[in-house]
């Protein structure tokens, strides 16, 4: 049953004003960035400030527009919705163009459209509406086979644009899931592969395989907490490693100490599991699996690293990882970021004063890099208010999804935050040096149409759905 309702006065309009706050300061950013005095004017369309102007205007226009239609719209059309910017995503492939590398971008007249940003709002609207269906259970395997369906296949398209950015935003779409009941083990896992991609790459292979021997062992005592299992499990891989070793020595050709760590390993492992069979030992198996799994993984880090990734982001993850210095190379944007926020200081140079952006030491300022203009011209304290901002959006995003009466406004309420932190967290981490470079836009601040109405899209959706709450009666 459900009863109509003014809209108007539903709106949660404490977060259309944080959006056009951060809109706002965005557009002065911009201005900031690429202020020229034989343009000075803000509303100059031959500039980027100027046109980014229009674009907000359109960008408020989409707002009201979504405001007006029936929330149901987005619920019955999310397939369709889906479908079609998957579409826009394979016709990219063919007819797009290379901006940067990246194959994403289809030029319309003077205007460049990239349907990557807007996948990212029709991929929360199917997901939500495959997730709103009685005793949906999570963990059902077709139920995880389609989830995965809907989010890496236009993943996978927007890899073959060379966009690895915009790929990787759909890794967001995790938490949502992990509140929908996704079992905590996920994240965990996640993060353990995250560590150990980068150890991988900094860490000697040996040390690392007893790192992770030493740790499985740790992790087998506390799952029992008995003594006796745990020292029969280190007897044997000792012994097995005493063993390997001895004859190693007495071979013609001895192996290194790696290959004789790793038969070792593998033998200790082989006799551990013929006890699991015989003698049934709690968390045997899982600590197994896990070694087993850990070790594997480590050794596909190199080929990932050299033959997937490509040189741009090798030498990018290389200088973060501090592997490699090229101050003048690779990490010349995030370094001339990082000397932009430092020279801010505490209340920064002042508006327009900013010396590395007017003389455009740091690429891409009104794009990726716009934050550092933000650390230099406003300083520490600017940057605490724009990002307090975008924390108390997220944190007022979360507390609206909770109080959603259906389960299709609240999964959507939760995609709407979670790609709105992968984004702000990680652009944010690009400028101060502690993420990869990736390129990804800060929402509302970085200069661009296709950003700015995509990410006007996907919150207003959400604000439309939170204005019809009360439709739905308990």
């Amino acid at each position: 049953m459900t009863r109509r309702i003014n809209i108007w006065e539903s709106i949660d309009w404490f977060t259309v004003i944080i959006y056009l706050a951060l809109v706002l300061m965005g557009w002065l950013n911009i201005y900031a960035v690429v202020y020229d005095e034989n343009h000075s004017s803000i509303f100059d369309f031959t500039q980027r400030y100027g046109k980014q102007f229009v674009w907000i205007l359109a960008a408020i226009f989409i707002g009201l527009v979504i405001m007006i239609i029936d929330s149901n719209f987005y619920t019955f059309f999310a397939y369709i919705f889906y479908g079609v910017s998957v579409l826009l995503l394979v016709s990219v492939l063919f007819v797009g163009k290379t901006v940067n590398a990246a194959k994403a971008w289809i030029e319309i007249g003077s205007f460049g459209l990239q349907p990557s940003e807007f996948v990212k709002f029709t991929a929360a609207l199917a997901l939500a509406k495959y997730i709103n269906v009685t005793n949906f259970k999570i963990h059902q395997p077709k139920n995880l086979f389609f989830i995965g369906l809907i989010l890496f296949f236009p993943a996978a398209i927007i890899l073959l644009q060379n966009d690895t950015g915009s790929a990787v935003v759909y890794v967001a779409f995790f938490l949502v899931l992990f509140r929908e009941g996704l079992s905590p083990w996920v994240l965990v896992i996640g993060f353990v592969s995250l560590i150990l991609f980068f150890a991988a790459l900094i860490a000697d292979k040996i040390s690392l395989v007893i790192f992770l021997t030493t740790l499985a062992y740790v992790m087998y005592y506390l799952l029992n907490m008995k003594w006796k299992p745990f020292v029969i499990g280190l007897s044997i891989f000792i012994g097995s490693l005493g063993i390997v070793y001895l004859v190693n020595m007495f071979i013609q050709k001895p192996y290194s100490f790696y290959y004789v760590y790793l038969i070792a390993l593998a033998f200790a492992t082989i006799i551990q599991i013929i006890i699991v069979i015989t003698k049934r030992v709690k968390n045997t198996t899982m600590i197994i699996i896990f070694l087993f799994v850990t070790v594997a993984f480590t050794f596909t880090i190199d080929y990932v690293f050299y033959n997937v990734l490509g040189d741009h982001q090798q030498n990018r993850i290389n200088e973060l990882l501090g592997v490699s210095s090229d101050p003048l190379g690779a990490g010349y944007n995030v370094n001339q970021s990082k000397i932009a926020i430092g020279s801010g200081g505490f209340w920064g140079k002042g508006y327009l004063n900013g010396t590395q952006t007017k003389y455009n030491f740091v690429p891409e300022q009104s794009t990726d890099f716009i934050f550092c203009t933000v650390g230099e011209e406003w300083g520490f304290v600017g940057s605490t208010v724009v990002i307090t901002l975008f924390l108390a959006l997220l944190l007022r995003l979360i507390f609206l999804a909770e109080r959603q009466r259906s389960v299709f406004s609240r999964v959507y309420g939760y995609c709407v935050a979670s790609i709105l932190f992968f984004h702000v967290s990680i652009n944010v981490g690009m400028t101060l040096g502690i993420v990869p470079v990736i390129g990804i836009p800060l929402p509302f601040f970085s200069y661009g149409g296709s950003s700015l109405w995509a990410f006007t899209i996907l919150l207003f959706i959400f604000i439309r759905l939170d204005s019809s709450r009360k439709e739905l009666l308990a």
